[in-house]
């Protein structure tokens, strides 16, 4: 099953982008007291009880009498890119302030979600203390069910909003990995890098729309290959725009449907513009596709506009800028000429056959605990970090379950070597690794209390 869509809406000002911030656990969108600072979404891959979601913050939806009788050109973006994220939203998060209670602008808005159909959780933020909850109770009139008292600055009531939401959802496969019968890649990047063109070089025909204008193609296109005796689908998808220039709502939704194809491929081929060098859109693309977990094969095109005596120094710089990729496949072609696309599929195939590799959970028990005996970790003060079982996940096939006596023991640096340990043992090119950290259960029994030497007090000892 395709990851869910959680879209945050709400007037100005009552939180949306706090409580974004407090689900994904850093600082992704920038908060102020001014009203509508945000004017464009942020996205987050965003894990809850071992669920992920896509979660998507919006500008703030403002009435209709808030600017005058005519509508300026910026609410009238906003409101088309609010009603386009609501569109694509499998759960809706209705934000409202506890502390000005229903105003005009939650009745509007409150009408327009109801007329959606979608399921709506209704929460009622900056409520920061047990006497704010009887403000609550207003909120009923708004006819969108129970209200959810949170904090999204103090961090109060999210579990319980996150419960809700979660009730909510699609009900997620609980099926175990399998291998699926055929490749699936995603052709992403941002607008104008050759997306279109790269498709039909790879399908042989005029399959996408092709035009120097950027953003030309406005939807995803599927299309199904037969390469030798093997069955690839090849998903060509939408210009993934930068925020400040997702203008229309066209262009948004477009973003977010080149967001669900990343999310429902294997393999994501990443066009970065050899014009353009690597951008800082670039890497967001790379991060997100990353964060979900899928294949990625960085294709450099436009190669052919590069003079030859810039080449290795574009190389070298590129390598540099792209160190957190060292796994990755690096392809250079020009799409337009169709020189080196003969060795996108042959990559795309490998990388492929990574992410639907399984491993015998002795085998990775084994590669975890000898990369320890080599380099042990640094401990906290006395306590060290022991790692008790480690195994591959069978529902995500990179992802790895390392059971140890205390998940606040490992360090950053301590995960990516051994990240890279399994790398070294196993493979897995082009396939970001996931390591999960779980407090494994207790073993032995408890030692009785006995007196401590120098307090002469009774402590207890537990055997770990």
């Amino acid at each position: 099953m395709a990851k869910p869509i959680v879209v945050i809406v709400g007037r100005t000002n009552v939180g949306k982008s706090t409580l974004l911030n407090r689900l994904a656990g850093r600082r992704l969108a920038v908060v102020a007291d001014l009203p509508g600072t945000t004017r464009d979404r942020v996205f987050a891959s965003v894990t809850w009880q071992e669920r992920e979601v896509t979660l998507i913050d919006t500008g703030g939806w403002l009435p209709d009498h808030s600017l005058g009788s005519t509508e300026s050109p910026l609410k009238q973006k906003v409101k088309s890119q609010i009603k386009v994220a609501i569109a694509q939203a499998d759960a809706i998060i209705f934000l409202v302030d506890g502390r000005d209670g229903i105003i005009a602008t939650d009745e509007e808005l409150a009408e327009m979600l109801r007329e959606t159909g979608k399921r709506v959780v209704l929460a009622v933020n900056k409520i920061d203390s047990p006497k704010q909850e009887s403000q609550i109770a207003d909120f009923y009139r708004l006819g969108m069910g129970h209200p959810i008292s949170i904090s999204a600055y103090h961090n109060i009531g999210i579990d319980t909003l996150m419960e809700a939401v979660m009730a909510v959802l699609p009900t997620p496969s609980q099926e175990p990995f399998t291998k699926s019968p055929e490749a699936k890649l995603a052709i992403v990047g941002r607008t104008n890098v050759g997306k279109s063109t790269l498709l039909n070089v790879l399908l042989g025909e005029e399959r996408a729309i092709v035009d120097e204008s950027p953003g030309t193609t406005r939807d995803s296109l599927d299309a199904e290959i037969q390469w030798g005796d093997k069955k690839i689908l090849l998903i060509d998808t939408a210009g993934i725009r930068r925020r400040t220039r997702v203008a229309a709502g066209v262009d948004y939704y477009s973003l977010l449907r080149a967001l669900q194809a990343i999310n429902r491929c294997d393999i994501a081929l990443l066009l970065i513009d050899a014009a353009d060098f690597a951008t800082a859109q670039d890497m967001h693309i790379a991060s997100y596709i990353i964060e979900v977990g899928k294949g990625i094969i960085l294709v450099v095109n436009k190669w052919d506009l590069v003079p030859t005596v810039q080449q290795k120094e574009f190389q070298r710089v590129l390598l540099s800028r792209l160190k957190f990729l060292s796994y990755v496949p690096l392809l250079y072609i020009s799409a337009k000429q169709a020189k080196g696309i003969d060795r996108i599929l042959p990559e795309a195939w490998h990388v492929w056959q990574e992410t639907q590799k399984q491993l015998p959970q002795s085998a990775v028990d084994k590669a975890v605990k000898q990369a320890v005996s080599s380099h042990p970790p640094v401990g906290k003060g006395l306590r060290k970090l022991r790692i008790i079982k480690a195994y591959q996940d069978e529902s995500r096939a990179a992802t790895f379950i390392l059971q140890v006596n205390d998940p606040q023991l490992v360090y950053s640096s301590y995960q990516r070597y051994l990240e890279n340990q399994l790398r070294h043992c196993f493979g897995f090119r082009g396939v970001p690794l996931h390591l999960t950290f779980t407090k494994a259960a207790r073993q032995g029994k408890r030692r009785p209390s006995r007196q401590h030497p120098l307090s002469g007090e009774g402590r207890e000892v537990v055997q770990i």
